[in-house]
């Protein structure tokens, strides 16, 4: 919806509809699996292993267990993450700006204070707005008062790579999983954008990081729901 002038679009009588319904259980566990990869420094340990390096003192992990996690965003694919986080014995809190009440027995309803208090990882699960366009900036992130773990699978646009870069390199930020980037339309041989690239390639480069190419939500029963949920819509819409 983020590509779509909506308020243009009602003006003109012009009804929009999407479906995350359709892609939110997807979204839910892809969250997991790059805090799971994170956590556990896979996608590291892999390459080591097909290296012919053994190194397992350096590929010590560590557990969800125990850990705070924070999630900005309760609509379908925060209340999905918490979800499937049942069964890991750890604190859910959630923030939503524009939500109340939606404490359940996945997680706990907290203010924004909380969530910069309390934080071991902070996962990301809201739309791209003006209101959350670079959200996460050096001053965001000088209000945590712990160093965390940082989760994306929203949109790359929330958070500012300069910004996340130097929360790393400050240890602020312990790990990063991305399924999203401020950049996305780069090659190989990357961007035009030499500032873009060096941000790029300052990530690439960083062991306590994991990529997916914006795929959380793509999967093969997704495919599916996705087209069912919005067909359910359009047929109810036309009576």
């Amino acid at each position: 919806m983020d590509s779509i002038d909506v308020d243009y679009a009602q003006k003109k009588n012009i009804l929009c509809l999407n479906s995350p319904e359709g892609n939110r259980d997807a979204v839910g566990e892809h969250a997991v699996g790059l805090l799971l990869s994170l956590f556990n420094k896979i996608n590291f340990a892999d390459k080591e292993v097909r290296q012919g390096l053994w190194r397992r003192e350096e590929n010590r992990g560590v557990e969800i267990k125990g850990k705070t996690i924070g999630i900005i965003g309760y609509g379908n694919m925060g209340k999905a993450f918490s979800q499937r986080l049942q069964g890991f014995d750890c604190k859910v809190i959630a923030y939503d700006k524009y939500k109340k009440g939606f404490s359940n027995s996945f997680c706990q309803e907290v203010s924004l204070d909380d969530i910069f208090c309390e934080s071991d990882v902070l996962s990301f699960h809201v739309p791209l707005t003006k209101e959350t366009e670079y959200i996460f900036c050096d001053e965001f992130v000088s209000c945590f008062k712990k160093s965390f773990y940082l989760i994306n699978t929203s949109r790359g646009k929330v958070v500012k790579l300069s910004s996340l870069i130097k929360a790393m390199k400050d240890d602020k930020v312990k790990g990063a999983g991305l399924d999203v980037l401020e950049y996305e339309n780069f090659s190989n041989q990357m961007t035009d954008d030499n500032k873009a690239n060096e941000e790029l390639n300052t990530l690439f480069a960083m062991n306590n990081t994991v990529f997916t190419p914006h795929v959380a939500g793509w999967t093969k029963e997704s495919y599916y729901k996705l087209a069912l949920f919005l067909s359910d819509k359009i047929i109810d819409v036309l009576g």
